[in-house]
């Protein structure tokens, strides 16, 4: 199958699948193509943009390269200034906001396995996110 841009006499552009086109020729001197709008058989081709070659190739766009290092040490130094480190007390202080005990608040920490399957348990959202050490302000260099 091919498309056709196609004119009438009158102007009106619409478009018309042929076999190949060999058929559209056929139909053409046969008077079967007629205008949609105004029903004229007087038809001429139109100029396809999809047939028109540019000057210029049609390059695919890169995709900009992400570069992950400086990504994970954005996210780093932004968990580090926003979340409040509680370290191995994570699941305690989680659970404690969770139930009002303590003021909701952004924290960071560790947890086990089993204290992150609790946390589930208790339908407590929480992500982990590897950090490095060296990225986080309250850990001293040994």
């Amino acid at each position: 199958m091919i498309a056709f841009d196609l004119q009438c006499e009158k102007g009106h552009v619409f478009e018309g699948w042929f076999e190949d086109g060999q058929a559209y020729d056929t139909q053409k001197k046969r008077g079967l193509i007629t205008c949609p709008t105004c029903n004229s058989t007087a038809i001429s081709k139109r100029p396809s943009t999809f047939a028109i070659k540019g000057s210029q190739s049609l390059a695919v766009p890169k995709e900009p390269q992400i570069d992950l290092e400086k990504m994970s040490n954005e996210i780093s130094e932004y968990v580090n200034k926003n979340f409040d480190n509680v370290g191995c007390e994570f699941a305690k202080e989680a659970l404690k906001m969770h139930y009002g005990v303590t003021e909701s608040r952004n924290i960071r920490g560790v947890s086990t396995r089993e204290e992150e399957k609790l946390l589930s348990k208790e339908g407590i959202q929480f992500f982990k996110i590897p950090i490095t050490m060296a990225a986080d302000p309250d850990t001293e260099d040994s």
